[in-house]
């Protein structure tokens, strides 16, 4: 890069009120509020990459409400409190997605999902009768619906799965373009006054009384009065110590299948499984449930073992019999921890950080956002 001239280092490089590292979904609502709660101050977000490379452009495009048997999970993992709390979290974000920017924009969907259950998960289809209702009983102050989850056994064979002993709808669910979204966000923010610079990557971080320094690939050192740290699963690099680890999540896009007649966003075992019909295609991600240890990685490639035990799925589960090929794989990187809750923390006076996100950044991305901005 040349020399800056006098215009740049006034503008693009100049003292900022507010700097947010990373492009995302959790960078660019943060971004969003920050700049609502200030219009008069500087804000500026930095993205490593030329367009946001971590999870949120990365997915599989779901609206990430939650499948019965992942919060029954999650109940039991964190208790039935912080369970309906990110319940919350999540059906909040999701509304404030639609109120903003509609549903044609970004390609939102009201679908619906659907869980599948196999044979062995609940034998007892009374028990899994009387968990849907006392689930149904939990999160109705939430939704404001009688019944979130239902039984459609009957929808089964509809659908043309295989191995599938009952189906549980959830009348909430929903897809949306990611990439439409991102850029819905990149460019309201923008018009507020942000301003956006990719391709810069940030070494270091250093803290004093009077703010913070960034040190990164370009010729010029970034100074701010506040640093929002919004890099997921690579924040650890920044604010060392952090309860977080990578989780690379995998996906298969098939080629068109004639007839498909899955409709809806479709989930299993705990939501580690999902696919949904994109085009008449099947996209399909998931199976991290199985390689654990070695998906907490930062690669981007894909894995053999994993898109095996996908294709196994798809073959098997939800296209058996039927005639298709792979015609594309990705992966994102996800951050999770010991915890699912994100970890919304002030590091110091100066330095602030929203991570953790747990595969569900789609829907707490905006209520993240919010509290972090108010916090800072």
């Amino acid at each position: 890069m040349l020399p800056l001239s006098v215009w740049e280092s006034e503008s693009f490089f100049s003292h900022k009120d507010y700097i947010v590292l990373g492009c995302g979904f959790t960078g660019l609502w943060s971004a969003y509020y920050l700049k609502k709660l200030h219009p008069h101050r500087s804000v500026m977000v930095l993205e490593r990459g030329f367009i946001p490379s971590g999870a949120s452009t990365r997915n599989a495009g779901f609206a990430c409400f939650g499948s019965f048997t992942e919060l029954v999970a999650d109940s039991k993992l964190v208790g039935d409190k912080e369970m309906l709390e990110l319940l919350e979290m999540r059906f909040r974000g999701l509304k404030k997605i639609r109120n903003v920017f509609g549903k044609q924009r970004i390609g939102y969907e009201e679908t619906g999902g659907y869980e599948l259950i196999s044979p062995t998960q609940y034998p007892d289809v009374n028990l899994l009768r009387t968990r849907i209702d006392q689930l149904n009983q939990q999160v109705r102050k939430i939704t404001g619906i009688q019944k979130t989850f239902q039984l459609h056994d009957s929808k089964i064979k509809g659908f043309g799965l295989s191995g599938t002993a009952h189906l549980i709808e959830n009348s909430l669910e929903g897809q949306l373009h990611v990439g439409k979204l991102c850029e819905a966000l990149l460019q309201l923010v923008q018009s507020l006054g942000v301003t956006v610079l990719t391709n810069t990557e940030i070494h270091k971080l250093e803290s004093s009384g009077k703010g913070v320094e960034l040190f990164s690939n370009l010729p010029v050192i970034l100074k701010a009065g506040k640093v929002l740290v919004c890099t997921n699963a690579f924040a650890n690099d920044l604010i060392p110590g952090l309860d977080l680890k990578p989780a690379r999540g995998q996906i298969l896009l098939t080629s068109p299948v004639e007839g498909l007649k899955i409709r809806g966003c479709f989930h299993y075992d705990e939501g580690f499984y999902y696919f949904r019909n994109l085009g008449n295609r099947v996209l399909l991600g998931g199976a991290r449930n199985k390689f654990l240890k070695e998906e907490e990685t930062f690669a981007a490639s894909t894995s053999a073992p994993v898109q095996e035990e996908l294709e196994k799925f798809l073959k098997e589960i939800v296209l058996p019999g039927r005639s298709y090929t792979i015609d594309q794989r990705w992966s994102g990187t996800m951050g999770v921890g010991k915890e699912k809750k994100p970890i919304i923390k002030k590091i110091n006076d100066h330095l602030f950080c929203a991570v953790r996100l747990s595969g569900m950044g789609v829907a707490l991305a905006p209520q993240i956002g919010k509290t972090v901005a108010g916090m800072m």
